[in-house]
This record gives C-alpha cells, structure tokens and sequence, in this order.
C-alpha cells in the first residue's frame, strides 16, 4: 500500500476509536452540549423581551431569538473542542500513545483521527442545538439552499479550525482538568462577541475587545446567510480566520506531538 492508503487507513481507524470513546462516555459531550441550550433557553424566555427592546427589536422575542442563534451555533462548536482537549490530554497521560508510537501506524492518524471525530461531534450537536432553536420558534428569512450550504461549510470550517486548537491545548496539558481550563476561552469568547448584543450598544473600550477575535466576523456572517442582514468583509474575515487558526493549530500540533518524550 502507498503511504497516503497507509495514512488514510490508520486515521479512519482512529476516527472509530474516538467515536467509540465518545458513545461509551457521552456524559462529556452531552455536559458540553447542554451549555449551548441551557443559554438559548435562559436568553429567550428569561431576557429575551428586555434584550429585544434593548437593541431595538421592539420587545419581540422571536426576533431576538432569530438573532442570538448564530452566536450560540458557534459557542455550540467551541463547547465541543473542549471535549476534544480532554480527550486528547487523556490519551498523552493514560500511556495509549506511548504504545501507539512503537506500533507500525502512521503517525499523524492518532491527531487526525482526534480531528475528524471532534469535527463530526460538533456537526451533530449543532444540529441538535438547531433542532431545539426551531422547537423555540427560530425561523430564516428566505435563505436558500446555497446559503444554507454556505452557512454549514462555515460550521464545519470553523469546527476544523478551533478542533486544532483544542488538539495542541490538550497536548500541552499535564491532565484532563489542566486541559479543560486551558480550552475554556473557547467558550468565554463569544460571550464577549456580538453573539447576544450588536457592537454599536457596547461600550467604547469593550468594543474592540467583541470586535477583534474570531467569532464575531462568523457570527455576522452566519448571521447574514440565514437572516439575510448585511456581510461585508466579515465573511473574508471569518474565513481567514478559520484557515489561520487551521494552520497555526495543525504546526502547533504536530510539532508537539512529534517531540520525543521525555
């Protein structure tokens, strides 16, 4: 077999290893899960009149609700990959790697299969995520097929992209709760985006702190592909963001992992 069938093969085989993980344990991933919903819940039927009047949607709940669920569809992502740096620090401390290093696999199957498997998790919990906004009265303003293509190619770049963060987090960790609080920003970034309130009601000296990170430019243009407001160059911005986490998460990781132990 040539080395790419080689590759190919090991990593799917590690992409079952962590799907069997993931359905053995689910009590992490249905944890993660739960703070996505418990927020849209919290945000719509206990804030959701005031928030709505307060960014001038006239106290309607359904419009405020069409407008927080891009922002939690993307912590919904980030929640998930902290799973994924759990996982990953688990694996470097329980001593399965350091058997996997002498076994004849490809050794960049074991981060891809880690990769692969986090990515498809949060493809599922967004749409289960999805699935609870609609139940609350979420609706698109005519978006079409294309753009709802767009906005999940968006998702899952995304997930691609933050999943490789996670992977070098738990990398660099000592253990699981080293891990999960290394991993914790994913989650407290976009409370500090555009996720629940526009920029122009923040404050002069918080805005550009909403402004200049990675989920703000998703969320507008999530936002804008399934309710039809204005993108811009927030969709260029997500974008690039997502490709530049990619790459500096994919060095960081392989670097890390490829470093002998000590």
């Amino acid at each position: 077999m040539s080395t790419l069938a080689l590759a190919a093969r090991d990593s799917t085989t590690m992409l079952r290893r962590n799907l069997l993980h993931a359905r053995r344990y689910p009590s992490l991933t249905l944890n993660l899960l739960l703070t996505p919903i418990m927020l849209l819940l919290l945000f719509v039927y206990v804030f959701g009149d005031v928030m709505s009047a307060g960014i001038g949607g006239g106290g309607d709940r359904a419009a405020y609700t069409a407008y927080i669920v891009p922002g939690l569809l993307l912590m919904t992502i980030g929640s998930t990959t902290v799973g994924t740096a759990v996982s990953v620090s688990n694996d470097m401390t329980e001593g399965i790697i350091a058997r996997f290093r002498t076994m004849a696999i490809h050794r960049g199957s074991v981060l891809v299969g880690h990769v692969a498997g986090s990515v498809l998790q949060a493809v599922v919990s967004v749409v289960l995520v999805t699935g609870v906004a609609v139940a609350i009265g979420f609706r698109t303003t005519d978006a079409t097929v294309t753009e709802w293509l767009a906005a999940l190619g968006l998702l899952v770049l995304f997930a691609l992209a933050f999943t490789w963060i996670a992977v070098g987090m738990g990398l660099i960790s000592p253990n699981a709760e080293a891990a999960s609080n290394n991993a914790l920003p994913m989650i407290l970034l976009p409370l500090l985006s555009s996720a629940f309130v526009p920029l122009d009601t923040m404050p002069g000296w918080f805005r550009p702190i909403a402004e200049y990170q990675p989920f703000t430019p998703a969320i507008e243009t999530l936002r804008g592909l399934l309710l039809g407001t204005e993108i811009g160059a927030d969709g260029w911005l997500a974008v690039g963001w997502c490709v530049a986490l990619t790459v500096l998460g994919y060095l960081w990781a392989a670097s890390t992992f490829d470093r002998d132990p000590e």
